[in-house]
């Protein structure tokens, strides 16, 4: 016996990355139904190479009788509606972030820390972390259990996609207008993107810190160990999918090279390529569509004792967000629910 799934934010990225993923890994679904604001009622989203899914409104969804709720909608959207959604029996894994800091709301990576899981029942809410954190956390994973990681100096370099429709629009008709020689005004962003950077992702909070960087410091500590100290420095880069990260971490104790890269060798959810050439490492442009998270450029730290750096890309709309959704609601499905 399947499921009744409902994907809530069907039309966006996310949602329809979402919609995909579950087809894709034969999620065990009885029903499904794409849920979106009335503006996109009556709209067609895939489901599969040969289901067509018409969006119906989310404000007047009935969760009732169903089962699993993947969720994408926008933070505010989300307050208002996972919580009706797990008050009518229907168990939600909420990709925004409103609930990944709730004491009672379990913020999951499957590889990490999935006996997480078993706190949903505090509020029918499990929560998936922000995308630039999924990536480290399954890199970090295997190095804490090895070595015990004291601390984490973090620079990423995040793809458009992480703003959604509007921010890949926004790199598209801004590299065209530099090409044909027309007038840029970044409407998505504080500054252009096309053909630059820039060191600013969400808002600036009082130290400095933009909510980008505090979200991988709070959310690491939530998922892997509140003893870890992370400083990070968010940058959105003109690259329509995918992150990269260059993480530096420091050990309480020695960790050779060959011992981290055997970990990263042995990890679920890990590929190691890093062949010291050129070309041996990975790029955005290659895990576009993959699922895994991809490491290179391993390397010791002199500077610091028992250090260690690396390069970490992942495609952030699948393992940053529908994918790791997908395999909480895997996990879910098959220890708890249990049809």
């Amino acid at each position: 016996m399947g499921y009744k799934v409902a994907v809530i934010g069907a039309t966006g990225n996310v949602g329809r990355e979402m919609l995909k993923t579950l087809a894709e890994r034969n999620f065990p679904v009885d029903d499904i139904v794409a849920l979106a604001s009335a503006r996109s009622v009556g709209r067609e989203v895939s489901f599969g190479d040969t289901k067509i899914l018409k969006v119906k409104d989310l404000a007047t969804f009935d969760f009732k009788g169903w089962d699993i709720a993947l969720s994408s909608p926008g933070a505010k959207v989300s307050a208002e509606h996972s919580p009706r959604a797990a008050a009518a029996g229907c168990v939600v894994v909420d990709n925004t972030s409103h609930f990944r800091m709730d004491p009672d709301v379990p913020l999951v990576v499957p590889e990490v820390n999935p006996d997480a899981i078993a706190q949903y029942k505090k509020k029918g809410i499990i929560a998936n972390p922000n995308c630039s954190t999924i990536q480290m956390v399954v890199a970090l994973k295997p190095l804490h259990t090895l070595g015990k990681i004291k601390r984490v100096v973090v620079s990423t370099y995040q793809s458009v996609s992480g703003a959604g429709k509007e921010g890949m629009d926004e790199l598209f008709e801004q590299s065209r207008a530099v090409f044909v020689n027309d007038a840029i005004k970044p409407q998505k962003f504080a500054k252009q993107i096309a053909f630059n950077l820039i060191p600013q992702i969400d808002v600036f909070m009082e130290d400095g810190s933009t909510k980008e960087e505090w979200k991988m410091v709070v959310e690491t500590k939530k998922i892997l160990d509140a003893s870890i100290e992370v400083h990070a420095t968010c940058v959105r880069v003109p690259v329509f999918v995918s992150h990269s990260e260059t993480v530096n971490v420091e050990f309480a104790k020695p960790v050779s090279v060959e011992e981290a890269t055997q970990a990263f060798r042995d990890a679920p959810g890990v590929i190691v390529m890093d062949t010291r050439e050129p070309g041996g490492y990975v790029t955005p442009l290659e895990t576009t569509g993959e699922d895994a998270v991809y490491i290179s450029r391993i390397r010791k730290d002199p500077t610091v004792k028992n250090g260690i750096s690396f390069w970490c890309v992942s495609d952030n709309l699948r393992k940053g967000a529908a994918l790791n959704a997908v395999q909480i609601a895997e996990v879910l499905a098959r220890d708890y629910l249990k049809k």
